[in-house]
């Protein structure tokens, strides 16, 4: 019988494996799960390695003892463990341990039918999406209510996919009007009595009318979560989104308690967005084998008990296409929001239109996901790389101008007809010392995406599919991205400003006149002499790298650490005197604010303490004597009189 739909009283106990490098969440969560019959914490572990050993004892303790059974009478009821809990952060801050989702991906292909549930801290969107690809069947927040938590279980358990992106969303995604998985909860048939009766008018009224209530009130919980997922949401709006976010989940409440109607199920409401990652078919699939689908209906026919299919998987080989590919992924969806420039800094890329913008962006990044496939067809080795930076760097930028100019794009230049792209590419030595060669981080990120290799954030290595070394490299290859855009633009500014053909074609509207054109070229000249001068001295000293970033509202500017001790020695003249006027500064600053506060302190306590009170006892003798005045004028008309006489 498909186990999909079983009812919930012939389904199979849950036998749960729960990996956790929290001990207390893990006891806790144990003592939580022992008043349910149905459900059975099998065994623990701390690490990734621990959990392969235990589930490899399990397994060969169970295949031993099934060594006297006919394959005809192994049911699922036998399988030692149904379900694995893995923690999605496990190994982020360790970067000795395996990360979940390498352990994931061991774990599918050794046990293709064992569900697995990840449970998150802080579910990022490029996380889901790598746990989608490892082959995980549901991923939920720790921060879930417990009864919610165990309905989710039951679910994946039970061959079902259940993704729940944030914790607020729970009794949307357990509730009736938003599906949680991909199928429903199985039921039992209801009472024929039950079903025979017809409901009410009423029933029904009431029935539609708290259905369109709840799709109204969940298209607007959609917007307000779109709202607050924003990274750059000011702490104003932000609790004013969360206001609105807690006024409607009390309204819908609400109107599933007054509006209830139990003897009358509710259709399903097609208008609420599912709480669940978009299918990873059509992607690139991962190299353990099987797809999720494929994986998926597997599961729907059991064929139990579950037996290693490759007995020792190369971990490295598991990760190689899918951490490239979930980078790119992550970096191409960004390109769809705003590119406007938010930092400080201009950029040659700010000259051009907004879809111009994006067109060079998605032109790049198709030619890194090039560059890449060629590196691995030549068999460049890891010690190659360094040498060949500038190589690679110099032909991404020429690929990526012929293709966003044209091979044969010309233009008229007082009477003749010049080619646009051969003139930009006398600029390469310009360019490459300029930009080029400044660009941060470009050797470790292509060690990391060919040849996996640890990824360093701040000093300590991050293996490949660590969320770190995600999020790393997802900065690294944003800020690549948008310094090879500023190359390919940086030659038309220097060489063709203002021909008017180019102005129509590529430029922003707000800087077609020749002075501004010229103003924002000035901007970008007094930006090199800054950095050369000031700036790149500063964050060498700082030991900082400075990167361009994609965020949700445009680009964004942002720092990482990196050693730069080398840099610094070989500093020399105005660099190395702004490095010594900050050295200047932070020793003498704090003790100048210290005797500036000395100074302060006794200047007000001298104007409170002695002047202030030198003036109260003036004041106070002069109100007196008015105060004695005032109230004896007979006696002061008598003095009169008498001085008369």
């Amino acid at each position: 019988m498909n186990r999909a739909v079983l009812p919930a009283l012939e389904r199979p106990p849950v036998r749960l494996l729960l990996v956790d490098s929290d001990r207390v969440f893990r006891v806790g969560l144990t003592l939580w799960l022992e008043q349910f019959t149905d459900i059975a914490v099998i065994a623990e572990a701390e690490s990734g390695e621990v959990a392969l050993q235990r589930l490899s004892h399990l397994f060969a303790d169970e295949d031993t003892r099934e060594d006297t059974l006919e394959a005809a009478d192994r049911s699922a009821r036998d399988v030692p463990v149904n379900l694995v809990l893995l923690d999605l952060n496990l190994g982020q801050f360790d970067p000795e341990s395996m990360p979940a989702l390498t352990l994931c991906q061991i774990l599918k292909s050794r046990y293709p039918d064992l569900p697995i549930l990840l449970l998150s801290t802080s579910p990022e969107p490029i996380l889901l999406a790598a746990a989608q690809r490892a082959g995980a069947d549901g991923c939920c927040p720790k921060s879930l209510e417990p009864t919610a938590l165990v309905t989710v279980i039951r679910r994946v358990a039970s061959g079902q996919s259940c993704w729940i992106l944030d914790s607020d969303l729970q009794e949307r995604s357990l509730g009736a009007a938003p599906r949680l998985s991909d199928q429903p909860e199985p039921q039992a048939e209801p009472p024929a009595a039950v079903a025979s009766s017809p409901p009410g008018a009423l029933t029904v009224l009431r029935r539609n009318w708290r259905v369109s209530g709840l799709r109204q009130i969940d298209a607007a919980l959609d917007e307000v979560m779109q709202e607050l997922r924003n990274p750059d949401l000011s702490p104003m709006n932000r609790a004013i989104a969360a206001g609105r976010y807690r006024e409607l989940r009390t309204a819908r409440w609400i109107v599933q308690r007054l509006l209830a109607t139990p003897t009358l199920p509710d259709p399903e409401i097609a208008s609420a967005r599912p709480d669940r990652l978009p299918d990873q078919g059509t992607q690139e699939p991962s190299v353990t084998g099987p797809r999720l689908d494929s994986a998926r209906e597997a599961r729907s026919t059991p064929s139990y008990p579950l037996v290693p299919v490759s007995p020792e998987p190369d971990s490295s080989a598991i990760v190689e296409v899918n951490v490239q590919a979930l980078i790119l992924d992550a970096v191409a969806s960004k390109l769809s929001t705003s590119l406007e420039n938010q930092s400080d800094t201009p950029l040659e890329i700010d000259i051009l239109r907004e879809d111009r913008k994006q067109e060079l962006f998605y032109l790049i990044l198709r030619k890194i996901e090039d560059m890449l496939a060629e590196l691995r067809y030549s068999q460049v080795q890891p010690e190659q790389l360094d040498a060949k930076r500038s190589l690679i760097l110099q032909d991404l930028w020429q690929a990526a101008t012929v293709d966003f100019f044209g091979k044969y794009y010309t233009v008229s230049l007082g009477g003749m007809d010049v080619e646009v792209v051969a003139v930009l590419l006398q600029e390469a030595a310009t360019v490459q010392t300029a930009i080029l060669d400044k660009i941060p981080g470009v050797v470790a990120l292509l060690h990391h995406l060919l040849f996996q290799t640890p990824l360093l954030v701040d000093s300590t290595p991050y293996a490949a599919g660590n969320p770190e070394s995600l999020a790393r490299a997802e900065l690294l290859l944003e800020n690549l991205m948008i310094q090879l855009a500023n190359a390919v633009i940086q030659p038309l500014l220097n060489r063709f400003p203002n021909v008017e053909p180019i102005k129509q074609n590529f430029y922003n509207r707000r800087l077609l006149s020749s002075r501004e054109i010229e103003r924002f070229r000035n901007d970008l000249s007094w930006k090199y002499r800054l950095e050369r001068l000031f700036r790149e001295p500063k964050n060498i000293f700082e030991s900082q790298y400075s990167l361009f970033v994609f965020s949700g509202r445009g680009i964004k500017k942002t720092a990482i650490y990196a050693p730069r001790t080398e840099e610094l020695q070989q500093l020399t003249g105005v660099p190395l005197v702004v490095t010594l006027a900050l050295e200047a500064r932070d020793a003498i600053a704090p003790r100048v604010r210290s005797v500036v506060s000395l100074v302060g302190n006794g200047v007000v306590y001298v104007l409170t303490e002695v002047v202030g009170r030198g003036i109260g006892l003036i004041g106070r003798g002069i109100l007196k004597g008015l105060g004695n005045a005032w109230q004896d004028p007979n006696r002061y008309k008598g003095d009169r009189a008498g001085r008369g006489r």
